[in-house]
């Protein structure tokens, strides 16, 4: 049994990663192999500069500052070390909230990969309003991609490239379309730099349920999704509570609460960075 100097040692040094915040360093540099960190609510103050300029850009749309408030971005892409100069794919991109975010963020010296795949005839519209938003000069950073989510080419990069891809709120709709999610994770595992960062921000389902509530509440059993994307060869690094609602008991139907409910930031790592 260890003595209380072992004792407060290893108390002192748990303490110190449970209060430590991911920015922009690589998660392999600040925890142990196989340990996944789970973060709070990040400080406005340590929230890198960068990010903090793209959410309060003057000219960013009005309607996408409108959601900010549930949505969060300066947690999101502090979270998942989102910086300049990175390139990411970002997978469906829906009218491209996140896309202008990650375009202001990298920054001319970074690249930014959108994607939309129109999986049902309600998406044509938000897709058009994505093809609008690119023609933007402020966007010249991005690079459109249109492929179905089935595509064997589905982001058009060399291998071992890509810093980070993200798929927000969106990974329950990829479920409720039936795309082969095996087939999906493993090209963004090849796309990846070794260390690299595959993000996921999704509406939380009741434990348990698997892909019940994907098509109907537009939710997904957080413990589905990290079965589904370690199969493919990531490892889970993080995750963190900053869009945790309590009450939400989910079972809401998200559209009628939207920027209110549960949602899980989970932050997996492509082994060997």
């Amino acid at each position: 049994m260890a003595g209380p100097v072992g004792l407060l040692t290893r108390r002192t040094w748990a303490l110190a990663v449970a209060l430590a915040v991911p920015l922009v360093a690589p998660l392999t540099c600040m925890a142990a192999p196989d340990e996944v960190r789970h973060v709070g609510v990040i400080p406005p103050a340590q929230i890198p500069a960068a990010i903090t300029a793209a959410v309060d850009a003057p000219d960013r749309p009005a309607a996408d500052k409108q959601l900010d408030a549930g949505r969060r971005p300066d947690q999101v892409m502090a979270f998942f070390g989102i910086a300049p100069g990175m390139k990411v794919g970002e997978l469906f991109a829906g009218g491209g909230y996140t896309t202008e975010l990650l375009s202001r963020i990298v920054g001319p010296s970074g690249k930014v990969y959108s994607q939309n795949g129109g999986l049902r005839p309600r998406f044509k519209k938000i897709e058009q309003a994505w093809k609008n938003r690119l023609r933007q000069p402020a966007l010249a950073n991005v690079v459109a991609v249109s492929k179905p989510f089935n595509s064997g080419d589905l982001i058009p990069v060399p291998p071992g490239s890509l810093d980070e891809v993200i798929i927000h709120l969106n990974y329950h709709d990829l479920v409720a379309s039936g795309v082969d999610r095996g087939k999906l994770n493993r090209q963004i595992f090849a796309a990846l730099k070794p260390g690299g960062v595959y993000a996921i921000v999704d509406h939380s389902a009741q434990v348990g349920s698997g892909a019940r509530d994907a098509g109907t509440l537009h939710r997904i059993d957080e413990n589905l999704v990290i079965k589904e994307i370690e199969q493919a060869g990531f490892k889970l690094a993080a995750t963190s509570g900053a869009l945790r609602h309590p009450e939400d008991d989910r079972t809401w139907f998200v559209r009628d609460h939207r920027g209110a409910t549960d949602r899980f930031m989970l932050k997996f790592a492509k082994p060997g960075g």
